[in-house]
């Protein structure tokens, strides 16, 4: 079996069910993902990349911590990188660090700054890293490719979202209007024009006072 045709195998098995979200990113299951890749490649081998001075299977720098793994199927060789990450995707190090994100509140920012932990990593957080990266460099031959897509967009991209036409925007208004829905909901959803921006936070407003009315 050649490289090629074996990338073009695997890259057309659809791996939708072996797939978890979580936080906002898909997981493919990489005991499933490795016994997968070897049916179809016996002669594979896998390798977690220890760091030269240490011997631990990471790296550690100022940065944050990093794993790797290397493949080999069919005298082709590929290496993958991953940092290891928390929830919120955020570079894990050995000990504690914060950030600053915007406050939000009703969908709208509020001019604050509010900050964040994230927590030293575990040996926990570095094993799951390592496998995780384990299935990414899988993709690299192809297995579950298509999960990436998105990842050569640029840092913080997010896709534009659509225009809300004027009747559908009126009747958004009147359920908010009448609690049925929020408006966090219409701003998330929608690219509202500044016309349609003025008059939502007019109703905002105005729903604001008959609130403190009935006080």
């Amino acid at each position: 079996m050649k490289n090629e045709s074996l990338f073009e195998l695997l890259s057309k098995i659809n791996v939708n069910d072996k797939t978890e979200k979580k936080n906002g990113l898909t997981y493919l299951s990489w005991s499933w993902a490795w016994s997968e890749f070897k049916k179809h490649c016996p002669n594979a081998k896998y390798e977690i990349v220890r760091d030269e001075k240490t011997g631990f299977p990471y790296m550690v720098d100022e940065f944050g911590i990093m794993v790797s793994t290397r493949v080999t199927a069919n005298d082709e060789t590929h290496e993958m990188w991953l940092p290891v990450m928390d929830g919120s995707h955020k570079s894990m190090k050995s000990e504690r660090w914060s950030y600053f994100v915007h406050e939000w509140k009703n969908g709208q920012k509020t001019g604050n700054m509010i900050e964040k932990n994230v927590e030293p990593a575990t040996m926990f957080d570095i094993n799951t890293a390592i496998m995780r990266c384990l299935v990414k460099n899988l993709a690299m031959f192809g297995l579950g490719i298509y999960i990436y897509s998105g990842e050569d967009l640029p840092d913080g991209w997010t896709p534009p979202k659509p225009m809300i036409d004027k009747k559908r925007f009126e009747n958004a208004l009147k359920t908010i209007e009448s609690g049925e829905y929020q408006s966090e909901k219409l701003i998330e959803k929608f690219q509202l024009t500044g016309d349609q921006q003025k008059q939502l936070d007019e109703l905002i407003e105005k729903m604001k006072q008959l609130e403190l009315e009935k006080k």
